[in-house]
């Protein structure tokens, strides 16, 4: 399943659209206002699924995702010298990106690919295609963009 995750160009605060490859939203994603970056996701009739809210107040960025009201786990960025690493505390997921930030890859603990992120270049807002292999991760795989997408910003304000 081939998500595009694009930024809307007009809003007060990080709002997102999600399509799939025939161009129909599957998720939107409405940024809330709070001490560090907070994501709504909704599905494409407006039911609320879950959250990605940072925490405050950490020595490496982190950020909690919420299934509903359930905190299903953490990403928070590892120190790293030349590739970004992120370490994520649920389903046993990992995530390296490469040099330039652009390109991430999501792997299960047996080392199975979850995701690819890329960063599609030469548009106004951030936009990024994700391939997930499994539709079921497709929410969880969204989860994680908006964290290292908000860790990102953060870093470079």
């Amino acid at each position: 399943m081939k998500l595009l995750f694009k930024q809307r160009f007009f809003s007060w605060f990080d709002s997102y659209d999600i399509y799939d490859e025939a161009g129909n939203t599957v998720f939107t994603v409405s940024g809330q206002l709070s001490w560090g970056h907070c994501f709504k996701i909704f599905d494409a009739q407006g039911h609320y699924l879950g959250m990605v809210k940072q925490r405050v107040l950490t020595f490496m960025p982190k950020f909690e995702m919420y299934i509903g009201d359930s905190c299903v786990g953490c990403i928070s960025r590892e120190f790293s010298l030349f590739r970004p690493r992120y370490d994520i505390d649920f389903f046993g997921w990992h995530v390296t990106g490469n040099f330039l930030e652009w390109d991430y890859d999501v792997e299960d603990e047996q080392g199975n690919p979850v995701a690819e992120v890329s960063k599609e270049l030469f548009n106004w807002t951030d936009t990024y295609s994700i391939e997930v292999f499994d539709p079921e991760d497709a929410l969880a795989a969204l989860m994680l963009v908006l964290a290292i997408d908000a860790e990102k910003c953060s870093r470079n304000d």
